[in-house]
Order: structure tokens, then sequence, then C-alpha cells
């Protein structure tokens, strides 16, 4: 009897799955705000330097009664090009002759002008507080706003390493449990970081946490759901990202201080590591671990509450042989082979080893590489921040909708190529559309390919754990997570180039996902195909996909 047909036996999709499910769903709609969190508590509102006018020692005395805060204004900071204060200088004298309308100054560009020596003065009429206006993350500093979330997503890069050979190692269920206690004390802590320093310290703890709940709470949903259920439940973990980002603007919006939105965001996972004690170990993962009867016991547990214990009573028996058998047969594999050693690649050969590396960790880079090119970037569209992350958020209803129909009925194959291509051609085709007059169309064209890659996030994650064996699933997703979070952390990096050339981040968002569609067509399909317990199985498939590329 296969696992799969176990899980069948002892209730398929019961009421155990269905509780499970949902219960690794909600911390979902919190790590969206985790992860796009610095649209809001980074923003960079309007800022000018802070200026000091003695208004008695003045030329222009009988002006100063009648001056407003905008005269003041316009005599000590430059204009740019767009008539807004200058944003990094001021005049080293006040230029008192500004505010006569007789007088005309002939060469503005010859006043004499200097850095921000006494701070900034910032709008709040958005934010009264963000980490740009209380460290002055401005004008020389403005890269470290960059950086912060460069630092966060090393850490979530850090923790699919650390994290994913862990749990191969030491199970799911207490690497999760510790990711939800890591992440309410990590984002706790941010909220009352003193320093900068100490903010991207709390953060880049907190990404790593966020590695974890997403690998581990991934892999407990696919290893207890059955075959045919799995991309429905997968979906499911998609669209509760995809709420928790539309979540996300209604609280930032009715929470307009960093410190008290990053609190509100970060409390609730005490609850999630409360009611985690209550999750059962991966039954699989107890299997190859070499602890069978435990993976019966929990079989057992799951039958009661799916309400077929007669079922579970006789897994006593045939099962508990078959389950030493597979042990049996797992201590025969390779080192490569067990729990928490290297990855698949080592055991495969050339040709597999290159398939599968370029064919499914190029997808992984690629989506998150533009996702978050463009997520991270919403303050650009110069729309309504909170309305452009509505909206980014509710696109991915559709995208996924269609994505679960093409994933449970085409194939996972057809969907990753097919999502990719799409988002790739929706960035570059902005590169043709003129910036002046534009901006809708600009908007509906980064929304559409943000989209496309939301769906494409809702596959590649399925995708990845039906192309991983057991033995090493854990791991391997681990170390596709390091691809997409590499992605992630050379994106905002990307975003810098555009002071050289304006076009070419879009160019670079754009060709990656395009390469990697077409990578992703010489992957095997895994529609209605069991989850690969060895590493055989996997080298079978991957040879006859390939074969099939050939002919």
């Amino acid at each position: 009897m296969s696992f799969a047909e176990l899980l069948d036996h002892v209730g398929g999709m019961g009421r155990f799955q269905i509780i499970y499910a949902i219960l690794l769903a909600i911390p979902v709609f919190m790590t969206a705000s985790h992860n796009l969190l610095q649209n809001f508590i980074a923003a960079t509102s309007e800022h000018h330097c802070h200026v000091h006018i003695n208004i008695n020692n003045t030329p222009y005395t009988n002006l100063t009664g009648k001056l407003a805060a905008k005269d003041l204004l316009r005599v000590s900071v430059p204009m740019d090009s767009n008539q807004q204060p200058e944003k990094c200088h001021r005049f080293v004298t006040t230029q008192w002759q500004l505010l006569d309308s007789n007088a005309t100054v002939t060469n503005l560009t010859k006043l004499e002008t200097e850095p921000c020596a006494d701070g900034w003065v910032y709008d709040k009429s958005i934010f009264t507080s963000t980490i740009i206006t209380e460290w002055d993350l401005v004008c020389d500093s403005r890269q470290l706003k960059q950086m912060a979330q460069s630092i966060y997503m090393a850490g979530v890069l850090a923790g699919g390493i650390i994290f994913g050979g862990l749990s191969d190692r030491f199970g799911r269920r207490s690497l999760l449990i510790w990711c939800y206690l890591q992440m309410a004390v990590t984002g706790t802590s941010t909220a009352f970081s003193p320093s900068f320093t100490a903010y991207c310290i709390f953060r880049f703890l907190t990404g790593m946490a966020f590695s974890g709940i997403a690998m581990n709470g991934f892999s407990l949903s696919v290893e207890w759901t059955p075959t045919r259920t799995r991309a429905v439940v997968g979906t499911m973990h998609g669209y509760c990202f995809s709420i928790g980002q539309c979540i996300l603007a209604g609280v930032a919006y009715a929470i307009p201080n960093w410190r008290w939105l990053q609190l509100v965001v970060s409390l609730p996972y005490f609850i999630c590591f409360i009611y985690s004690w209550w999750f059962v170990e991966s039954a699989r993962w107890l299997v190859i671990a070499g602890r069978p009867d435990e993976a019966v016991k929990q079989l057992q547990r799951v039958a009661r509450i799916n309400r077929k214990k007669e079922e579970g009573d006789k897994l006593n028996t045939e099962v508990r042989l078959d389950l030493r058998e597979a042990e049996n047969y797992d201590m025969k594999q390779p080192a490569a082979s067990k729990p928490g050693n290297t990855l698949v690649t080592n055991k495969l050969n050339d040709k597999d080893s290159l398939c599968i590396n370029t064919c499914l960790l190029h997808p992984r880079f690629s989506t998150s590489f533009a996702y978050y090119g463009l997520a991270m970037d919403l303050q650009n569209f110069s729309v309504n921040i909170f309305l452009i992350q509505l909206v980014s958020g509710a696109v991915d209803f559709p995208a996924k909708f269609i994505s679960v129909l093409t994933i449970g009925f085409i194939g996972r194959r057809f969907t990753q190529a097919l999502t990719l291509i799409l988002a790739g051609l929706s960035v570059l085709a902005n590169i043709f559309v003129p910036q002046g007059g534009y901006l809708t169309l600009r908007t509906v064209l980064a929304v559409v390919g943000k989209g496309c890659l939301a769906a494409s996030f809702n596959c590649v994650y399925l995708y990845t754990s039906e192309l991983y064996p057991t033995v090493i699933r854990y791991t391997g997703m681990g170390f596709s997570n390091t691809m997409a979070r590499l992605g992630s952390i050379i994106a905002p990096l990307v975003k810098m180039l555009e002071e050289y050339i304006p076009f070419l981040p879009l160019i670079i968002y754009g060709a990656a996902p395009i390469i990697s569609g077409i990578a992703a067509t010489f992957l095997p399909e895994t529609l209605n195909v069991p989850l690969p317990e060895t590493i055989e199985e996997v080298e079978t498939r991957l040879v006859e996909s390939v074969g099939r590329q050939e002919q």
C-alpha cells in the first residue's frame, strides 16, 4: 500500500486535513505583511531642508507680518525642475530678493547652496512616522532604505538554507513551532528598535523566521494532503498571501506610525505559536527518518479525527510491516539520499542534474526577482500607495484562480511556463509606453505582470514540492528557496541602474522570466502523479521528460 493509498484509507481530504490546512494558512496572511511591510514603514515622504530664519533682521521687515510658510521656504530652499523644493540642498544665505515681485534674478543657478546641515522637514499628512523620517534616510543616506530591504531578504535566504537542512534532519513540526516564536519575538522587537542598526538586525532575524514558516507550513500541508487535492491546498496558501496584501493596505492606512504598524503585524504570531503545539509531524518524514511506529501512531490519530477509527486500527498489522520495509529500503540508499544530507543533484547524472537545476531553480529565481522588483516599488507609480497596494493584491485573485484551473486540468509545466512568459512580456511592454500622460497604461501593464508572477509563485511552490523526493524534499525546497531569495535581494540593486539607463531595469525584469519560462518546458509533468519517495523515482521521471523533449 503506497502512502497516497494510506491517506485515502484514513479519510483522504477529511476533517483533519481541512482543519490542518486552515491552521497552517492563517499565519500566511501576516507573512505578506512582513514581506511587503517596507512599502509603508519605509515610505519616503516629501521633504526639504530644515531652515532657521531670523525675520527681525531682514531688509523686507514690512513684509514679515504677511509671510506665509511657502514664502519662507522660497527664500531658503531652491526649487527643482518641477518647481518643488529641493530635497537635499538649501541656500547658504536667505534670498529675500525672491519675495520682491519687482526684482529680477538673472541666474538662480549661481546662488550658493549647501547640504541640509540641520536636518529635514517631512510631510506627515500620510505617514506620521516612518524609519525614513526617524533616522533621516534621505539624500546621501537614501540607499540605506534599499539596504534594509536587502538585509531582510538576506535573512529569508539564510532561513531557507538553515531551516531547510534542519527540517529534513529534525522534522517539519519542531522547526515550524520555533519559527512562529522567532517571528513573534523578533517582529515585536523590531517595533522597539532604538537605532537603524538594531532595526536591520531584527529584520534579518524576522526574515529567517518567514522562510521557515513558508517552507515548513507548505511542506506539512502537501505531505498530509492526498494527490488529487494538493493543487487546491497549494492555491489556498497563495490566496492567503494575496488576501494578506489587501489587508496590509487597510492596516497601514489605519496605522500611519511605523512602530505601531510593526507591532500589530507581529503580535498575532504568539497565538500561532500556542496552537502549533497541536500540529502533527509528517508521517512521510517519520518513515524516511526511520521511525515507522511513530508514523503509524500519527496516521491512527488522523484516522480518529477523520472518524475512520476502525480503518486506523487496521494499520497495526500489515501497514507496520510495509512501513518497516520502506525503512529498510531507505537504509540501503546512499548517504546522499538521507534526510539532512546533500541535494538530489549529487546523485543524479550530469544531464539530469543540469535539467533539474536550470529548469527548476531558474524559474524560482526569476519569479522572485521580477515580483519584488515590481511589488517593492509602489511609490514610483505616482498613485495613492494604499490603493495601488490593494489593487496589486487584488489582481492575484483572478490570476491565481486561472492558474488553479490550468494547474489542475492542463498541468504544472504548462502553467509555469505560460505565467513566466506573459509576465516578462508585460514588463517589457512598459518600455515602449511614454511616461508622460500614460500613467494608467503603465500601471495596468505593471499590475498585469505582477499578477502573472503571483500565479507563477502559486505554481512554483507546488511544482517544487512535487519534483523533489520525500527523502530530501525539504532540503531541495530550501535550496530552491535560496535561488528565489537571491532574486529578491538582487531586485532592489537592479532598480538602482535606472539612474544611468532609465529603461535598463525593465529589460532585466522582463527578460529573466521569459528565459525561465522557456526553461520550465523541460521539466517533467507532475499532474496526478504521486509524490516521489526516492531519488530513483526522480531519476526515472527526469530521463523520461528529457527524452520526450528530444524526440
